[in-house]
């Protein structure tokens, strides 16, 4: 419902004469989708303006858009390979074009690597500058939408697409890219360049949101400024690239210190040398993703953790039973008490810089329930990653649910709420119908 609402308003502003340019705060809605576990970002793109929905990459560099299906724009322009501004997108790719001329044909073009970071499938495609709109915002209120001409974007093929969420057309790039989605945002406002992501739970909850330009307000029902109670920790610099595509600039990614993890107040044995990142190969460390559902751990220290949460469960008599992949660790349902919390089990912290700054994650966000023909289970939702992955926790779009994650790039550091449901509210719970 939230959403039908949400848009019926933003059809109403684009059939006014009166779009406005005086705020510099952006809004967007975000949706999951429950068959992917992925979220996407709603957008609009081209002129006359259409809804375009995107999967939001935190850690992405450039957005991308598949121009070869429908792509109808009266104010799209391609970019030029020999640029200064294709030359500041760091691409070394030209490219020449036999067809009909189109969005996604043309020669002498500036070419960028399109990744799908879900089936790490990559392609070729030119940049294109068109318009972009989106929704201004108090942090309170809905506003009108504002216009942001000369959008830079790649174009990608249809085949990309596959592993994304039905209905997707490409990847919002919020990675700490100089032309993502936040770093254009932020220089069309002359704002700081930070921004928010509150993703929602299920489909049927409703819409979670994005600010960007923004460090604050964030209201949601029933009147509670999100950004008063933020804990920050530094955002980290891994000095290497992570994509398939290899660039001599440091990783797109989002990192932080984790330097322990904690169940239920108890530490859990750990190669702290894992913890940190190499500043050679640019391995080790956490990251944060929406493009993995799931927190996923470096072999041995998933291994340590769940035991440690296994004997803490047993603790509040609960016993495991089989597993369902892909998780290694499940209860009966009809076990474990639910609280407003989610499921009644261990809490599991992740340590930051300090002793006295972590980041509690309870059962809403640890556990995953798992229903179907004779089987219904809570799994931990905590999944192996092999002994030598390149990250050795990469924390999933799961565990961050219904928590407020706001990335100030300005000022090099993290923010994180911990779950709304603590303060009887969650990522659903702004109000699209408000207007200002």
């Amino acid at each position: 419902m939230q959403k039908s609402i949400f848009f019926i308003f933003l059809f109403s502003i684009l059939n006014s004469s009166s779009l406005v340019f005086s705020q510099d705060a952006f809004l967007a809605p975000i949706t999951k989708d429950n068959s992917t576990n992925l979220y996407s970002l709603s957008i609009y793109l081209k002129t006359p303006l259409q809804i375009t929905n995107l999967h939001l990459d935190l850690g992405a560099s450039i957005s991308w858009v598949d121009c070869i299906r429908r792509y109808k724009s009266s104010s799209y322009q391609h970019l030029l390979y020999n640029t200064s501004l294709c030359e500041s997108l760091e691409t070394l790719v030209s490219g020449n074009c036999f067809k009909k001329p189109g969005p996604g044909c043309f020669n002498d073009s500036c070419e960028y690597f399109c990744e799908n970071s879900v089936t790490r499938n990559v392609f070729i495609g030119n940049i294109l500058l068109d318009s972009l709109a989106l929704s201004t915002t108090d942090g309170r209120n809905l506003s009108r939408l504002k216009v942001v001409k000369d959008f830079i974007f790649a174009c990608s093929n249809t085949k990309i697409l596959r592993g994304l969420p039905t209905g997707v057309t490409g990847v919002a790039a919020l990675g700490r890219f100089n032309y993502s989605l936040p770093f254009q945002l932020s220089r069309a406002g002359s704002s700081p360049a930070v921004f928010a992501v509150c993703l929602p739970s299920s489909a049927a909850s409703g819409n979670g949101v994005a600010f960007f330009n923004s460090a604050g307000p964030y209201n949601f029902l029933p009147g509670i400024d999100v950004s008063k109670s933020l804990i920050y920790t530094p955002l980290l610099l891994n000095p290497v690239v992570g994509t398939v595509i290899f660039y001599t600039r440091p990783s797109d990614e989002y990192f932080i210190g984790v330097s322990s993890i904690k169940v239920n107040g108890k530490s859990v044995p750990l190669n702290q040398t894992l913890l940190k990142i190499n500043e050679e190969n640019g391995y080790g460390g956490t990251k944060i993703s929406t493009s993995t559902p799931y927190t996923v751990l470096q072999t041995a220290m998933f291994k340590a953790v769940t035991e440690r949460f296994v004997a803490e469960a047993k603790a509040m008599n609960l016993t495991v039973t089989t597993p369902v992949k892909p998780f290694e660790v499940c209860f009966p349902a009809k076990a474990i008490a639910f609280t407003r919390l989610g499921p009644a089990v261990p809490t599991i912290d992740l340590v930051l810089q300090k002793p006295d700054v972590f980041w509690r994650i309870f059962g809403s966000n640890s556990m995953v329930r798992v229903k179907a023909q004779n089987v219904d289970v809570w799994c931990l939702g905590f999944v192996d990653g092999g002994p030598e992955p390149r990250t050795s926790i990469v924390i999933g779009g799961h565990q961050i649910e219904d928590n407020l994650l706001q990335f100030d790039l300005a000022q090099k550091r993290f923010g994180f709420s911990s779950s709304l449901l603590f303060k009887s509210t969650n990522c659903a719970n702004f109000d699209f119908t408000s207007r200002k």
